[in-house]
């Protein structure tokens, strides 16, 4: 049986449609071991503050929404800076955005919290090149 390439992944997007596609994906393609699906980023930042008391318990990679109701993807890393070193240090952050927006893209871009960003959907392609 093929190995996994990261053991834990959080996906945070408020489409349920899109959680369970992408978790399929990442799990047919052995991207991850296990998937982690949050609705919105207070519940992921929730997750993450009560859930990840330890390295080993951290997501390695969070796939982050841009575009969600109440919290959007910017509010989420605004939150998510002010959490301890230990996760900022473990979790990798990648955008994703159905948007085509350059404003999004370059906001994405500049922050040192985003590792990569993606269009949505993701596809095994884009899952493939992932590596940190």
């Amino acid at each position: 049986m093929e190995e996994y390439r990261y053991k834990k992944v959080l996906l945070v997007d408020d489409s349920e449609i899109d959680n369970f596609i992408n978790s399929k994906l990442i799990t047919k393609t052995h991207f991850a071991k296990e998937t982690i699906e949050k609705l919105s980023g207070s519940a992921a930042l929730e997750y993450l503050k009560t859930e990840c008391k330890k390295a080993d318990s951290l997501p390695e990679v969070i796939f982050l929404d841009i575009m969600m109701p109440v919290m959007d993807g910017f509010g989420f890393l605004d939150e998510y800076d002010k959490l301890p070193d230990l996760i900022k240090d473990t979790c990798k952050i990648i955008m994703l955005s159905s948007s085509e927006s350059f404003k999004d893209l370059n906001r994405a871009n500049s922050s040192r919290l985003v590792n990569k960003f993606l269009n949505k959907p993701l596809s095994e392609k884009a899952l493939e090149v992932i590596k940190f």
